[in-house]
């Protein structure tokens, strides 16, 4: 009878072989519902919740993210998987798998009488090994576009379809001079024709237009002020206490109004005075972006002047607007000069249905991009963002770590061959190589005949081979520009074997705390 039971009658203990068998079947269990998403060919999944909504991803993060784990051990897999892709931006999947394989393996060995901490000290020894092999693999070379392009296209094509992916590619607008903001890049949506209408906007696009039935649809040559200032008058309601105690009489009231808006006019006219200074009689535009309200007399005074007023931007477009067009947010008119003042080659509303949208398009040397993304569909839209986001750190990735690896189960190969001349480490070899066996089997190939082709490839040139997902040939996948993150494939091997370690270890499962006990 285990301890805690004599401690407390009412525990629930699973001991040693239960306790492992319990483990490794949720981890097995999470492996086969993730097994078939892996790479290019990988299916869908459809998640329904409670109240009926569908979402239909092949995105493991997604996928963990929308489903409801209960079983501790799966939830735990879980939870390490996702927290890879919030720190690489991929490879969940592959982290449920090789998790899984590795238990899987373990399992023949504990069977036989292996002790589980000789099989753990092994994984470790493997990791270490491992990790050597990856760091001699990996490609230094400059992250040229072509690099860059051929990297986020290996990402987007395990997301989505072929074609979108590659028309998602040509969606290219990073500078990598300086360190990398991703939130720089607005992703917004826009439910209008077809999803390779996707397109790269190099420059902010607001989701509202101007509030004036006379402001101009379009401008060209459009200087932007960006400004956080109030410009409408904020009457005082007649029944607050305010109104009671502060005024003497009704003259007095109306003195301050009339005091308030002559300083919301005064603040306009230096605005129309700015344009007459910096456009003169030239058909140059003049856009105002302002966070603040603007009311309607100050609105009817600006588009007298020609001036576009759009208001209530929100307070993330302030910065994007200021480093892609230049220029300076103001919180304060007093220091208005043209100095002040960011570009655009072009400023024009687009009207889809009841919604309207401002593009702000030919900036110089814009530091902040927009990704519009169209599609038919809510289910469409959600895909698509998931997969750009993930390309996007896929890209920035790259950037970062100044290196890639072959994909297409490249690395796990030339790491599998040299673990194996390394030490008898099988268990761990044949875990790592879930990973191109699931593609060739994804793909509808056998995986054990591409499998040994691979690796007598692999022997033979001495080059890191991968699998072609259209004929099931082995192929150098530097040469197809088939590239993988480094910093990807190091989390996994770290993380994989730490999971799987602490799993095998576990001797003993007791539901035994307070909460489970009330009652």
């Amino acid at each position: 009878m285990s301890a805690v039971k004599t401690l407390n009658p009412k525990a629930e203990v699973a001991r040693v072989h239960a306790a492992l068998a319990v483990n490794n079947s949720a981890a097995w269990g999470l492996q086969d519902v993730l097994r078939t998403n892996l790479g290019p060919k990988g299916t869908m999944k459809m998640l329904v919740s409670g109240a009926g909504d569908i979402k239909i991803t092949k995105d493991g993060n997604v996928l963990l993210h929308e489903m409801q784990i209960q079983h501790p051990t799966a939830s735990l897999i879980a939870k390490v998987a996702t927290a890879q892709d919030d720190i690489t931006g991929d490879g969940t999947t592959s982290n449920v798998l090789i998790i899984g394989e590795l238990l899987k393996q373990a399992d023949l060995y504990i069977s036989e009488g292996l002790h589980p901490r000789i099989i753990t000290e092994g994984f470790e020894a493997a990791k270490e090994k491992a990790l050597q092999i990856l760091e001699q693999s990996k490609v230094s070379k400059e992250m040229d576009r072509e690099t860059l392009i051929d990297v986020a296209r290996t990402s987007l094509r395990t997301k989505v379809h072929a074609e979108l992916a590659d028309v998602l590619r040509g969606c290219r607008g990073l500078h990598f001079d300086e360190p990398i903001d991703l939130f720089m890049v607005e992703i917004m949506e826009m439910k209008h024709k077809s999803e390779t209408g996707t397109s790269l906007i190099r420059g902010p696009v607001l989701d509202h237009g101007a509030r004036h039935p006379d402001m101009k649809k379009r401008v060209e040559n459009a200087y932007i002020l960006t400004c956080n200032v109030s410009l409408e008058y904020e009457k005082t309601e007649v029944n607050s206490g305010f109104f009671f105690f502060f005024y003497k009489s009704a003259e007095e009231r109306e003195k301050l109004v009339r005091a308030e808006r002559k300083f919301i006019g005064d603040r306009v006219k230096k605005i129309t005075e700015l344009i007459k200074k910096v456009c003169g009689d030239s058909d140059k535009g003049f856009v105002v972006i302002n966070q603040k309200g603007i009311d309607p007399l100050s609105l009817d005074a600006l588009a007298k002047e020609g001036i576009v007023a759009l208001r209530t931007a929100k307070r993330r477009n302030m910065e994007r607007l200021t480093l892609a067009c230049g220029g300076v947010a103001l919180n304060s008119l007093d220091d208005l000069n043209p100095d002040c003042l960011g570009y655009a080659g072009l400023v024009y509303e687009y009207t889809l249905g009841e919604e309207k949208f401002t593009f702000i398009e030919k900036c110089n040397n814009p530091r902040s991009v927009t990704l519009l993304i169209k599609g038919p569909n809510k289910h469409t839209l959600n895909q698509i963002k998931d997969a750009i986001r993930d390309g996007l750190r896929a890209v920035k990735n790259a950037i970062d770590d100044g290196c890639v690896v072959p994909g297409a189960g490249a690395v796990e190969v030339a790491i599998a061959e040299a673990l194996i001349k390394y030490k008898p480490i099988q268990a761990f070899v044949d875990a790592l190589l879930i990973i191109p066996k699931v593609l060739a089997q994804n793909s509808g190939f056998d995986l054990q005949e591409t499998l040994v082709t691979m690796k007598a490839e692999h022997t033979e040139t001495d080059q890191l081979i991968g699998v072609d997902l259209n004929t099931g040939e082995p192929m150098v996948a530097a040469d197809v520009g088939v590239w993988d993150n480094y910093c990807v494939k190091k989390q996994l091997l770290h993380s994989c074997t730490v999971i799987a370690t602490n799993i095998l270890l576990v001797d003993e499962i007791m539901r035994a705390g307070m909460s489970s006990l009330k009652g």
